[in-house]
Order: C-alpha cells, then sequence, then structure tokens
C-alpha cells in the first residue's frame, strides 16, 4: 500500500436538480480530512441543461445520449479548469458526474440482473482537456455487489461527524446516522427540492424557492400534504435510495391534479413534504437505534428559511438543528468534497463504501481512474 499524503484533489459533483456543476479545490489528507481551498459553482450552458432534463424524461435518441456523454466532460473540465487556472493542476480530479438514470431494483431477464446506474461526463474528455488524471464512476461497483450505489455520501459523514444526523437536502434528501449507539448507516429520506424546484419552474418561471420565500407567502394544505405522504417509498426500511426516477415530472403532474390552487400554497405544502418526511423517516427508522444530539443540514435545503423552520417544528426538541457551516464544511460544496474524499481512498486503495448504507454484501474500493 502506498504511503498515505497530502493530495490536492478537485472535487466535482452535479446532482439531480441540475442548477450547477459544483467544483471543489481541496486538500485531503491521510487522516481523511478535507480542507476546501475555493469552490465555484459552475453553470450548465441553458442547451446542455434543456439536453440532461429530455435524457431525465426519456426524450432524448441514442445519438444525443452519446453526444451527450461527451460534452458534459467539457462542461465539467470547463467547471475544474477555473479552478486549476487559479491553483495550478491537481494530483488528480474525482468526479460524480451526470446521473441520468438510476435503477436500484432487483428485476431480471431471466437470471440476468437489470439493477444498473448510469452516470455520463465523460472522464477521458475530462481528462484531456484539463491535463490531469481523473477518478469517477464510484456507484457501479457498489450495484455489482448487490447494492443500491447510494447513498455514498455518507462514507465522509463518518469520517467527519460525531453523534448527529447528516441530513443533506439536495434534489433528494438523504440522511447518514452517525452514533456510539449504533454503526454507521444511512438512506435516502425521499424527495428534496426536486418536487419544489418542477414546480417554482412551472408557477414562477424560477429555478428554485429562493430562502424559501415563496413558501413562506403561501399555506399548507394540510389534506393535500397528506395524501403526499402516503408514497410507499416513505414506509420501505432502510437500506434504500431513490431519485428523479421515482419522483418524475409523471409523478409530481398527478399528484397537481388535487393541488391547492393557489401556487404559492402547493410550494409551501410541497415545503412541508420534506420537512415531514425527514422528521418522519427519523421516527421511524432511526430514533430506536440512535442516540444522537444534533440534526446537521447540509444542500440547497439548509438555505430554505421556511424548510428550516418547518423541519425544527417537526423534530423533537431536544435536537439541535444545525448547518454544516458550524463545522467548518461548506454547505454548498459539502458533496463536491465527500467526492474529493472518494477519490483519494480510491487512489489509495482504501474502501469508500458503507454497506449498511448502501447495502453492498462487503466494504468495496469503488470508482476506476483514467490517466
Amino acid at each position: 500500500m502506498k504511503e498515505l499524503e497530502v493530495k490536492k484533489v478537485i472535487g466535482l459533483m452535479s446532482g439531480t436538480s441540475c442548477d450547477s456543476i459544483d467544483a471543489a479545490y481541496c486538500e485531503v489528507h491521510p487522516d481523511l480530512m478535507v480542507k476546501l481551498i475555493k469552490g465555484v459553482n459552475y453553470p450548465y450552458p441553458d442547451e446542455i441543461r434543456e439536453m440532461i432534463f429530455k435524457a431525465f424524461r426519456g426524450e432524448i435518441a441514442i445519438k444525443e445520449l452519446c453526444q451527450l456523454n461527451f460534452a458534459i466532460g467539457h462542461c465539467f473540465a470547463q467547471a475544474a479548469n477555473l479552478l486549476i487556472k487559479e491553483f495550478g493542476k491537481p494530483d488528480f480530479i474525482s468526479s460524480h458526474g451526470q446521473t441520468v438514470y438510476h435503477y436500484p431494483f432487483d428485476e431480471k431477464i431471466g437470471d440476468i440482473s437489470l439493477k444498473s446506474t448510469l452516470q455520463i461526463g465523460e472522464n477521458s474528455v475530462i481528462t484531456a482537456d484539463t491535463g490531469s488524471p481523473v477518478i469517477s464512476n464510484f456507484r457501479e461497483k457498489d450495484i455489482a455487489y448487490g447494492g443500491n450505489g447510494a447513498p455514498l455520501v455518507c462514507f465522509a459523514d463518518s469520517v467527519w461527524f460525531k453523534n448527529s444526523l447528516v441530513q443533506n437536502i439536495g434534489g433528494i434528501s438523504n440522511v447518514t446516522v452517525v452514533s456510539d449507539t449504533c454503526e454507521v448507516f444511512g438512506f435516502d429520506t425521499g424527495c428534496g427540492n426536486i418536487m419544489i424546484d418542477y414546480c417554482m419552474q412551472k408557477f414562477f418561471n424560477k429555478k428554485y424557492d429562493k430562502d424559501g420565500e415563496i413558501a413562506q407567502a403561501g399555506r399548507v394544505s394540510e389534506d393535500w400534504l397528506s395524501a403526499l405522504l402516503e408514497d410507499e417509498y416513505y414506509f420501505m426500511a432502510p437500506p434504500k435510495t431513490t431519485g428523479r426516477e421515482h419522483f418524475s415530472a409523471e409523478y409530481i403532474e398527478n399528484f397537481l391534479k388535487t393541488a391547492p390552487k393557489d401556487p404559492k400554497d402547493i410550494i409551501a405544502t410541497l415545503t412541508a413534504l420534506t420537512a415531514k418526511t425527514i422528521a418522519q423517516a427519523y421516527e421511524r427508522f432511526v430514533f430506536d437505534k440512535a442516540d444522537v444530539k444534533n440534526v446537521i443540514i447540509g444542500g440547497g435545503g439548509a438555505y430554505n428559511k421556511t424548510m428550516m423552520l418547518m423541519l425544527k417544528s417537526y423534530l423533537p426538541q431536544k435536537l439541535k438543528l444545525k448547518t454544516h457551516e458550524d463545522y467548518g464544511i461548506s454547505n454548498n460544496f459539502k458533496e463536491a468534497m465527500a467526492f474529493a474524499l472518494l477519490g483519494y481512498c480510491t487512489f489509495y486503495n482504501i474502501p469508500n463504501n458503507i454497506p449498511a448504507c448502501t447495502g453492498a454484501s462487503k466494504e468495496l474500493v469503488l470508482g476506476k481512474i483514467v490517466y
């Protein structure tokens, strides 16, 4: 095994919302602590973002998907090069890629499993455009060994935090349970901002609800909220993962048929849905196993003041609600930092999944390297 050294790593991440490519220039240390030097949010060109959403909707031809894989690689490289221009080449780049489909279900053709995932953003293109080695494709091996390929950020949470529920609220919400009273485990609690963002675009022509202002101006429809909470996913026991494939445009449009008439009330109720499903997930699957003191929020949801207030109202008063910033970790770039850490572990052949989170049959070294 190589002797562990401090490495300069650029972590690249684009999530379910596709609002931007998050690029984080990091120092990763042998104790697996990560120092953020600088982060940038690099927006996709509008035409590329629209192609990605066509892929989400299954409206893309094979030719377009092929082209999109390379185009996203160029976009990821452009994001990395903004940091390389300022700080020089890293030792390597660690890229999550752009998930366009995630299917963690045990469907089969005969005896051949169809459980699968697809992240695009061609890594050879990133290497060519930046001159740096690239580590990527973290989810596939976990699925190959029976896991769900997610959530993977649990590994970083287990290193960085103690006695806390570490809750990311991006497009999808996921929690990592770090407690002295149980082994680390985690799962996707359900929708995060994905339904809110869809309806903000539909009714207000905005990508998201900045600071939760629209939700604050609306009223929660308790009847509609109750109907939304009946989704069977919320009752499934972990390990489990979900995504845009479940919370699709068709799914949202179907629920909008019975939604309140005022769009502000729709946004308020969907914001309550995210907060409520997080709190219910803790009640159903966490509190009987883990003794924790804090809930630490990261991702875009940490900036939604209305969502944070709702979540606080739904959680037991004994739990302190904090954000990653309280621990010196960027809410904005935490996931990009986490993938920098995952890439560091790949480089040094250190297992970087947590089977209790993903459902894989064993600890694995995830990721592939392009030199």
